[in-house]
């Protein structure tokens, strides 16, 4: 059985074009997880606030972030794709994050083939609305979580994703 985290490369570019494998669905609210021991995606648990993804959600094959997890991505989609489905992705972007005293950053992709997003490209391209509700979700998706502390450290441009994505695959490289 294929590992998405392990077998499946970084993307057909990187850090310029990447995989992401998707867990959670734009407008749900199951935190599912993939699981490489299993490996598959298994459901992690429901968010306990009441907020929806606002998009689809995943990690970076062969990577490893600061927080000593796949390196995260947030998919700007139309449509819901489905866990375990991966997707060709430019990144964006980048939102700094501390999750309980560790640098929990997100990359924010679009999907290379999907000509909706074409026009975006960097940080700029993305509107302030969908900037603000990105960040407004992960400001608040644990709150009702009993001692889990999220920060919010504002967006930086496309060539610190970039950078970022190639310090988690020398991460990944080093530990693994």
């Amino acid at each position: 059985m294929t590992n998405l985290w392990e077998d499946l490369e970084t993307g057909p570019n990187p850090p310029e074009e990447i995989y992401a494998v998707v867990e959670c669905l734009k407008g749900e609210r199951n935190k599912y997880e993939y699981d490489k021991d299993i490996p598959a995606v298994v459901l992690d648990r429901v968010l306990h606030s009441n907020v929806h993804y606002p998009s689809d959600y995943g990690f970076i094959p062969q990577s490893y972030y600061d927080d000593e997890d796949p390196f995260d991505v947030l998919v700007l989609v139309e449509d819901q794709t489905f866990p375990g489905c991966v997707i060709e992705a430019r990144p964006v972007a980048m939102m700094k994050m501390d999750d309980d005293g560790e640098q929990d950053d997100k990359i924010i992709a679009v999907p290379t083939e999907d000509p909706r997003w074409d026009y975006i490209d960097d940080l700029e391209d993305i509107s302030q609305q969908r900037l603000d509700e990105i960040e407004e979700f992960f400001t608040s998706y644990k709150n009702l979580e009993k001692g889990k502390e999220v920060e919010t450290q504002g967006f930086e441009d496309k060539q610190a994703a970039m950078d970022a994505i190639e310090h988690a695959q020398e991460l990944y490289d080093e530990n693994f």
